[in-house]
């Protein structure tokens, strides 16, 4: 019989020549550039042929040995949450990959899609000086919203987290050190990336904080979204989101409103990041918008019941 080790050994071999074989196509350029568009995760790789070949192989045997295993029978393959946007006001298709997976568990990218609702969320990694601003314009027109939080926000900045909770807003989790939650195994260590921000903003507030959680970076396996059921917490995901999070590449109002009009859509979950001084001064005019075209502004506790 073939050890073990004799296995091993020769999936490494045969990987390692299929990668080189990829190589030689994918490298036949000086560089080339691949994007992935309109979600929160919006980038643009760059590979260069003279040195992306070894982080490529360190990838791919990172994925071969330690991204596909099974924890209780649930896998914990990463995925990265992204949506098909649309331009004509209809709600967008989440990733077909994972849809079936996202099923099982109570994940959210969509609200109630047969009416003219919306879902305001912010997430909140730390304070660039906007949440002050973005709290005066939705206290003026009424609106709640749930802004995700790290700990090391909370900390940061206690008296906003105090007045969002004053104000009626949802404060949910957004992890203590903004990891990859699909990275995590352990059961235990998963639990205090949630626990920790509930420590903390119980400290803070005397409250207990709302159950929704965000993955940082939008990263999930099906294990992850286990993990965070069993701790009784529901995963939102979003229907929208832009590129607002670059401080120092802000899109102008103009390019920013019109982004946010074309995709605005029935049951819409819309992530802006506080963090973005064009969001602070567009909101009052989103807002009003948003209402003279007849959408309402509910909270993550309205979202319709998963059964």
């Amino acid at each position: 019989m073939i050890s073990v080790k004799s296995r091993i050994l020769s999936i490494i071999i045969s990987s390692m020549l299929i990668v080189t074989c990829l190589s030689t196509a994918v490298y036949g350029k000086d560089l080339r550039c691949s994007s992935v568009i309109d979600s929160k995760n919006e980038y643009i790789n760059c590979h260069n042929k003279d040195k992306s070949k070894t982080a490529d192989l360190i990838k791919f045997f990172k994925n071969v040995f330690s991204n596909n295993i099974a924890v209780n029978g649930l896998s914990t393959k990463e995925y990265n949450w992204y949506f098909q946007p649309r331009n004509d006001n209809t709600p967008p298709e989440g990733p077909k990959e994972t849809i079936k997976i996202i099923s099982n568990y109570e994940c959210y990218y969509l609200g109630d899609t047969s009416k003219k609702t919306l879902y305001l969320t912010f997430d909140e990694g730390y304070e660039a000086g906007y949440t002050a601003p973005i709290l005066d314009v939705l206290k003026k027109h009424n609106v709640k919203a749930a802004f995700f939080v790290v700990k090391p926000y909370i900390t940061s900045n206690p008296e906003l987290i105090k007045r969002m909770v004053d104000e009626g807003h949802l404060v949910c989790n957004h992890s203590n050190h903004h990891p990859s939650m699909a990275s995590i195994v352990d059961v235990e260590k998963f639990n205090r990336e949630l626990s920790d921000v509930e420590a903390e903003f119980e400290n803070v507030t005397g409250k207990k904080i709302s159950k929704y959680f965000r993955p940082p970076m939008g990263k999930y396996s099906e294990l992850s979204l286990q993990y965070t059921q069993n701790y009784g917490y529901k995963t939102i995901f979003w229907s929208f989101a832009y590129m607002d999070w670059l401080t120092d590449k802000q899109p102008s109002h103009e390019t920013a409103k019109k982004r946010i009009m074309q995709r605005t859509h029935n049951g819409g979950i819309m992530l802006l990041h506080a963090v973005s001084k064009t969001n602070a001064e567009i909101l009052d005019d989103v807002i009003t918008q948003w209402k003279s075209q007849g959408y309402e502004l509910k909270t993550l506790d309205e979202l319709p019941s998963k059964h």
